[in-house]
């Protein structure tokens, strides 16, 4: 539950001391203060680092999962998760690693991909703030099928999956959000898996911008894309090649359906590439 959290911070903080909550949204009902205290730190986490930022402001940012938590499972949870910051490019975790760790991304962008014929690199999720991942596979009793990578300068937080598992036989609650979870990511990959295999070139690398739209949204421009992607992580994401992926993009350039500057994109003619898409 959401008071679960709350009482944890009153309980780290002296007796004279408000929660952030209190001083910053006194007038608020109990939920809208939670949204706006979500947001309050996010913000905080952004501007003044990981260094600074306390268990409990963490616990802030895994609202999604503590809601269906106890008071007690919120502590154990506060007192055994850890979290890193991660650079552009490093490798959360390995194909074939032995799962151990539930990860919450809370900052940055991170892509879950699987290495194909010939060290090729085809990306299958795309994760921004905030989302759990890594879970399946233990859950499945199976080492990692995928590897995870940050596309930017990003924070996980680590929570222990025998602490969630445990978490899980004890409390329905939590067990059917993760079910939900699972289910919504089984039906994306269904979908993913017909698009990108019966689909031609252009209809692939349409979706696909229609799908980073989707899923990062667009500048305040109201049409550059909100994520930047190298050609070869385009393509990755398209199951193409380079070279191809370079190809259509031109060609779609040049007919005035988006505009490349270096690795931003704007989408010009969002109708017509939803028709590319839909066509295949």
């Amino acid at each position: 539950m959401h008071y679960c959290i709350r009482t944890l911070k009153f309980r780290e903080k002296s007796r004279n001391e408000k929660s952030l909550a209190q001083i910053f949204l006194p007038n608020q009902s109990k939920t809208r203060k939670f949204v706006s205290l979500n947001m309050f730190l996010k913000h905080k986490l952004h501007t003044k680092g990981m260094k600074k930022t306390s268990k409990s402001e963490m616990l802030d940012m895994l609202s999604e999962l503590t809601q269906h938590l106890t008071e007690n499972q919120c502590r154990q949870l506060m007192e055994q998760m850890t979290w890193k910051e991660v650079r552009r490019g490093e490798v959360i975790y390995r194909e074939g690693d032995l799962p151990d760790q539930l990860y919450c991304l809370v900052k940055g962008k991170v892509k879950v991909y699987k290495d194909g014929v010939g060290g090729r690199a085809q990306t299958m999720r795309l994760y921004k703030p905030v989302a759990y991942f890594g879970y399946r596979a233990f859950i499945s009793g199976e080492r990692f099928l995928t590897a995870a990578a940050a596309f930017e300068p990003s924070v996980v937080v680590m929570i222990p999956l025998p602490l969630i598992i445990s978490f899980i036989r004890s409390n329905n609650e939590l067990a059917w959000y993760f079910i939900q979870s699972l289910a919504r990511l089984l039906g994306k990959s269904d979908e993913r898996t017909v698009n990108l295999t019966q689909k031609h070139i252009r209809g692939r690398l349409a979706e696909s911008l229609l799908f980073l739209r989707d899923s990062y949204g667009l500048e305040e421009d109201g049409c550059t894309l909100s994520i930047y992607l190298s050609r070869e992580d385009l393509a990755n994401l398209s199951n193409m090649t380079t070279s191809n992926a370079i190809r259509t993009l031109s060609a779609f350039a040049s007919e005035k359906l988006v505009a490349i500057d270096g690795k931003k994109i704007r989408l010009i003619n969002i109708p017509e590439l939803e028709k590319i898409s839909k066509m295949g």
